[in-house]
């Protein structure tokens, strides 16, 4: 049975929940405040009324307590510039405790009933010294948040080598694993300095075209295959789905040739050259 919901984001480039609108007229970009598993927060709405599969809400679905009147605009700004203050202490307790963290960022709930602290570090750190302190400057609840290095830059933003400004900060809600092998597939260059972002791992534009890749190889032999070329026999050691060719590696003169698959034929291994191709037949 279909639901009624509307998609609300509470940061930029954060995941999309669902709520129920109830009767109140909402379309994106408008802001609403609504009750979550943490609190009441403020969101904006970035998908439009709509109806979806019941199997794609998760239960309890929550409701829209209202649209975000004037004063919750205000009240969100003046968070902001609490978050502000909150990190310039933050920093300084944490240089008089002499803890090895570095404090990525701040945030606020909308409720004022609590204040995040998000850090990162190379190991376990005892805090709660500093979240004693941290509670008796704010009067509030305190939580301190240990995030790894893809959050970190999710959080500051920057500029990638492409020279625009990072997915993960500007629109990739999630992160999705990315391989060593991604870059392989794609013919990329395996220095580290060359496929990994400013996070320090594995660019996450690995796995955009890796689908794609995968797909046109299928119907091609694997690297390493035994092979029957016009100039002799040799192993397929590339792939070119651009140029639609392999690339070869004769046996006797060690040469590196490059055939379309219609030139070639694949040769049936029966074990007698002690070779790993995937044609082998023991």
């Amino acid at each position: 049975m279909p639901v009624k919901v509307v998609g609300v984001r509470f940061k930029k480039a954060g995941k999309v929940y669902y709520f129920d609108p109830i009767d109140i007229p909402l379309a994106p970009g408008d802001h609403v405040v609504v009750e979550t598993t943490r609190g009441v927060e403020y969101g904006e709405v970035v998908v439009g009324p709509r109806e979806v599969p019941e199997d794609e809400v998760v239960a309890p679905l929550k409701q829209v307590i209202r649209k975000a009147t004037p004063e919750d605009d205000q009240l969100v700004q003046a968070n902001k510039e609490k978050e502000k203050k909150a990190f310039q202490v933050a920093l300084e307790k944490i240089a008089a405790h002499g803890l090895p963290m570095k404090l990525i960022g701040v945030e606020q709930t909308f409720d004022g009933n609590k204040i995040i602290f998000y850090f990162t570090a190379d190991g376990r750190i005892d805090f709660r010294e500093l979240v004693k302190d941290l509670a008796a400057v704010f009067r509030t609840r305190i939580e301190l948040r240990q995030i790894g290095v893809r959050d970190e830059a999710k959080m500051i933003g920057g500029l990638g080598c492409c020279g625009r400004e990072l997915c993960c900060a500007s629109w990739l809600a999630d992160f999705a694993p990315v391989s060593i092998r991604m870059a392989k597939e794609q013919n990329l260059s395996l220095n580290p300095t060359k496929i990994s972002g400013i996070c320090g791992r594995l660019m996450c534009c690995l796995k955009y075209e890796n689908d794609v890749y995968e797909e046109a190889k299928e119907g091609y032999p694997e690297v390493g295959t035994q092979v029957v070329a016009p100039e002799g026999e040799g192993k397929i050691v590339s792939i070119n789905i651009f140029r639609k060719t392999v690339s070869v590696e004769l046996q006797e003169s060690k040469a590196i040739r490059e055939y379309t698959l219609d030139q070639l034929k694949i040769k049936q291994c029966r074990g007698e050259c002690h070779c790993d191709c995937p044609a082998r037949q023991d």
